[in-house]
C-alpha cells in the first residue's frame, strides 16, 4: 500500500533538500495550510450557521463583502500575523498594507493574497478558493513596506491556492514543480493526490464570460469565434466551460488543458483581476505546471506593480493556447489576414458574416 504523505510532511521533506534552511519558510508553509484548514470548516458549515450573506460592507473594489470574506481574511490574518515569519501582508479585501503588529518580530517574508474568490458564488454553493503568494522582502530590517509587496510575479518564492468544494484541495509550487493535496476530513490533514502536476500544451476547452462579448476589443472577439469554428485538424471547436469562480476555472484548465480569459473591455480598460492577488501567483503555477500567463503582450511574472490593487487582463492555461490568443490581441494571427483579404467584419452578434 504506497505511503499517505501529509502537507506536513512533504513541506519538512523538502525542507531537507536545502542545507542552508532555517525552517522559517516551512513554518510560514504549513501556518497557511492551518489558516486552510479553519477557513475549510466555516466553509463546509456556511448552509447551517450564520455565515452566509453579506456583512453590509464594501471592499476598495466596491463590491458587497460576503460575511466568509470577512472570515477568511480575518483567519489567515490571525493565523500568520503574530508567527514571526513574515514582515507584512497585503489582501484583496484591504486598502491598504496589512502591518505586523509592532510588538513582533520582523520576518523575511511577504504574504499576498485573496482570501475568498468567487465569494458572489458562496450562496450558490458553486465552489471558491483562497490564493496566496509568498515573496521575500527587499528592504534589510523593520516593518515591511510597499516596496517589499509590489514586486515582479517572477519573484515569487511560493504560489497557492486551496479550493473549497465537494473535495478540498491546496495546490502549491515553490519554484520545483506543482503539487497537489486533498483534504481528508477524517484525520484534519491535507493528503498528497496530485504530485508534479502538468498542464496539456493544448487544451480542448475555454473558459470566459460571454457575456462581455460586445464589451471586448476586436482581436478577442475574433480568438473566441475562432476557438467555436469547426476544424478537425485543429482540434475545433472548442468547448466552453465556465464556472465564474477564478480557482474553480482555472484548477480545471490545470488538470485537463485549455485556456482562461479575463479580458480588459469598455468597462475595464486595465482589466478586472487583480495582479498581486490572483494573475502572479496563478501564472507562477501554470508556469511551473508547463503551460503560459499573459495580459495579452508580455508574460505576468514579468509584470511589476505600481500599486497595491493594480489590475491586469488576463490570459492563463495552456501554453500553446496562450500563444495563440496573443497572435489574435496582437493582430498577427493568419486568420486575421484572411478575414481582412475577404472582407469579414468583427461579429456583431456571437458569429462572423461577410
Amino acid at each position: 500500500m504506497a505511503r499517505a504523505i501529509t502537507l506536513s510532511q512533504f513541506i519538512i521533506e523538502q525542507q531537507r533538500t536545502h542545507a542552508d534552511a532555517s525552517g522559517e519558510f516551512t513554518r510560514l508553509l504549513l501556518d497557511v495550510g492551518l489558516a486552510a484548514k479553519i477557513i475549510n470548516r466555516e466553509v463546509t458549515r456556511a448552509g447551517l450557521v450564520d455565515i452566509l450573506g453579506y456583512t453590509g460592507a464594501e471592499n476598495v473594489h466596491g463590491e458587497k463583502v460576503q460575511k466568509l470574506d470577512a472570515f477568511a481574511h480575518e483567519t489567515i490574518y490571525r493565523a500568520l500575523m503574530l508567527t514571526g515569519q513574515l514582515a507584512v501582508m497585503a489582501s484583496e479585501e484591504d486598502e491598504d498594507l496589512i502591518p505586523i503588529p509592532p510588538d513582533i518580530p520582523a520576518g523575511s517574508y511577504v504574504l499576498n493574497f485573496d482570501p475568498l474568490d468567487g465569494s458572489s458564488n458562496i450562496n450558490a454553493n458553486v465552489n471558491i478558493g483562497t490564493i496566496f503568494s509568498v515573496l521575500r522582502r527587499v528592504t534589510p530590517r523593520g516593518p515591511g513596506g510597499l516596496e517589499d509587496v509590489l514586486q515582479a510575479g517572477a519573484r515569487q518564492v511560493c504560489a497557492g491556492y486551496v479550493m473549497y468544494g465537494s473535495s478540498t484541495m491546496l495546490v502549491y509550487t515553490t519554484g520545483h514543480g506543482v503539487h497537489g493535496f486533498t483534504f481528508e476530513p477524517s484525520v484534519g490533514e491535507f493528503i498528497l493526490s496530485h504530485p508534479d502536476i502538468r498542464i496539456p500544451d493544448r487544451g480542448k476547452t475555454y473558459s470566459v464570460n460571454e457575456g462581455n462579448y460586445f464589451k471586448w476589443d476586436e482581436g478577442v472577439k475574433r480568438y473566441v469565434d475562432y476557438l467555436k469554428e469547426e476544424d478537425h485538424a485543429t482540434s475545433r471547436p472548442y468547448s466552453l466551460r465556465y464556472i465564474g469562480s477564478l480557482v474553480a476555472d482555472f484548477h480545471r484548465n490545470l488538470m485537463y488543458g485549455g485556456i482562461f480569459l479575463y479580458p480588459n473591455d469598455r468597462k475595464n480598460p486595465r482589466g478586472k483581476l487583480r495582479l498581486l492577488y490572483e494573475c502572479a501567483p496563478l501564472a507562477f503555477i501554470v508556469e511551473q505546471a508547463g503551460g503560459a500567463a499573459s495580459d495579452g503582450q508580455q508574460r505576468i511574472m514579468d509584470m511589476v506593480p505600481a500599486k497595491l490593487h493594480e489590475r491586469s487582463p488576463f490570459y492563463i492555461g495552456s501554453k500553446q493556447d496562450v500563444a495563440e490568443a496573443e497572435t489574435f490581441i496582437q493582430g498577427k494571427h493568419p486568420a486575421l489576414s484572411r478575414d481582412r483579404r475577404a472582407g469579414v467584419e468583427a461579429p456583431a452578434g456571437g458569429s462572423r458574416r461577410r
